[in-house]
């Protein structure tokens, strides 16, 4: 829901330091990459408890993220770039979740598995249309300079990133953050699925 604004309130600050790391001779594929590991060192941070860890990797492994792309414009936008882009952003997601369950499997384990659930309902309408829409040749307005036609709903890349620092500022609250966030997926993958039935008729 809030994507669009933040990329456009983020994007001279993310081209002038990608400018940089161009002049250095850093590709998108590695920042890509690079931010990923970052991601995977959060989630082994949260598993372990080092929660404000946890969150200083997670934080720096989505500002690689938003490099990547700034980078990418650049430079020259590849279909590989996309794919492991978006891949890896996925991977990133579930680790979140999967990570608070290994820290604390009594509590955690069931709202974890339910918000992940939850995600797969997000990532498969997201995809799902994403494919049918390059095969039409339609494009996103909203989001032109994405690999992917994108999606929009309640919870995008932005509110996500937001539950997840809430659940490393708050980790006693997980279970109620993660059962709020599965909830607002639910309503993004039916709005989704409403929306791209409507769309593709």
């Amino acid at each position: 829901m809030l994507d669009r604004a933040i990329q456009q309130a983020i994007r001279p600050l993310l081209a002038r330091v990608a400018g940089t790391l161009v002049r250095a001779g850093m590709g998108a594929d590695m920042l890509t990459v690079t931010g990923f590991a970052i991601g995977m060192a959060a989630a082994v941070a949260i598993g372990l408890q080092h929660f404000l860890a946890g969150l200083v990797l997670l934080l720096l492994s989505r500002l690689m993220d938003g490099l990547d792309g700034a980078v990418a414009r650049l430079t020259q936008p590849t279909d590989r770039g996309g794919f492991l882009d978006i891949t890896l952003d996925f991977l990133f997601y579930a680790s979140i979740p999967l990570a608070f369950a290994v820290a604390d499997p009594a509590h955690n384990a069931l709202p974890a598995a339910v918000l992940l659930a939850s995600f797969i309902g997000t990532a498969s309408s997201f995809l799902a249309f994403a494919i049918v829409a390059a095969q039409r040749g339609i494009t996103s307005t909203a989001l032109p300079d994405k690999s992917f036609y994108f999606l929009g709903g309640l919870t995008e890349a932005t509110e996500t990133i937001a539950a997840f620092v809430a659940m490393c500022l708050w980790p006693q609250w997980f279970a109620p953050i993660a059962w709020g966030f599965a909830a607002l997926c639910a309503i993004t993958t039916a709005l989704r699925i409403g929306w791209g039935c409507q769309r593709l008729k």
